[in-house]
């Protein structure tokens, strides 16, 4: 067992056989169970067998907390609680309507993904809207026998939240303290279609107002340098950003700048990691993905909206 903290646990789920790619957590105590992004539907055996290997079955477990709902995050929710009905998930009221209704989110990964969607995620399946409870951040919320913190923590994503156990000192930040993976490179996850750079400088004030002594990143796992993690990330994030503003007046197609930003990328993470932990990066973030979302931004920014 990966322990955090008493009653908290993280399972690494093997996305497509990798380690240190997509992390779940899990808060279990007298009240239940309650599990922090449960991944994609491709990876609930490895969930499943995992909780049981620690003692928790679907009965135990009470509350799907998301970050976020992206599919590398939420994507099981719905089969989850579709075979499970009593168990509640809490979500920012702006990504609630894509669980109940989940076509237009699918759409969207899809043009990303492409023939790829089901080898990648399997089912995304919608959720009940009895079985949700929205948020909007400055919550407190009881979940597997502990009391959590929300904040709204955007920039990633305009429907994300953070959750922190003031108790263990352990906040849970899906994707917007970026990836990070042994101590590497920080990498910000910056796919399209609402990277937002202010807002996610002050979601990292958000985050460092907890004063917390772990980040539980999704990708991937415990990060107890929080300080000097978080600065890394936003000056990642300037960089980033910048080369791609400049390349948006460069020759070529999307595809062809978006494929020179990930080579470059590569040579940035090659200088700190070796090759197979730079392509673990590449699973859990998908490089070229990176451009879009931050032309996209500059190009709004550029437009005046």
């Amino acid at each position: 067992m990966n322990t955090l903290s008493h009653g908290l646990s993280w399972i690494d789920l093997e996305f497509l056989g990798r380690s240190d790619v997509i992390a779940a957590a899990v808060v279990h105590g007298p009240g239940g169970a309650a599990l922090v992004d449960p991944g994609p539907t491709s990876c609930l055996r490895t969930l499943e067998q995992e909780l049981q290997g620690q003692g928790i079955g679907w009965d135990d477990v009470r509350h799907l907390m998301l970050t976020h709902i992206h599919l590398d995050h939420a994507g099981a929710a719905g089969t989850i609680v579709r075979a499970h009905p009593h168990i509640t998930v809490l979500v920012h009221e702006r990504g609630a309507k894509h669980m109940i209704d989940p076509q237009r989110l699918l759409d969207s990964a899809r043009r990303l993904y492409g023939a790829d969607m089901d080898r990648l995620w399997g089912e995304f399946a919608a959720v009940p809207a009895a079985n949700l409870v929205p948020l909007a951040g400055g919550e407190r919320i009881t979940a597997g026998g502990r009391t959590f913190d929300v904040a709204y923590t955007p920039g990633h994503a305009s429907h994300h939240v953070s959750y922190f156990d003031a108790s263990s000192g352990v906040a849970f930040v899906g994707d917007v303290a970026g990836v990070c993976a042994r101590d590497g490179y920080v990498l910000p996850p910056t796919p399209p279609p609402d990277i937002d750079l202010e807002a996610w400088r002050t979601s990292v004030d958000r985050l460092l107002a907890w004063s917390p002594s772990t980040l539980f990143l999704t990708h991937f796992g415990p990060i107890t340098r929080v300080r000097p993690h978080l600065a890394d990330l936003l000056d990642n994030l300037a960089l980033n950003a910048g080369v791609v503003r400049d390349s948006l007046a460069e020759e070529g197609t999307d595809d062809e700048k978006a494929e020179r930003f990930a080579e470059w990328l590569r040579q940035q993470l090659r200088q700190k990691m070796t090759d197979a932990e730079v392509d673990s990066y590449v699973v859990a973030a998908g490089f070229r993905y990176l451009w879009f979302g931050l032309a996209r931004y500059w190009r709004k920014r550029l437009a005046g909206g």
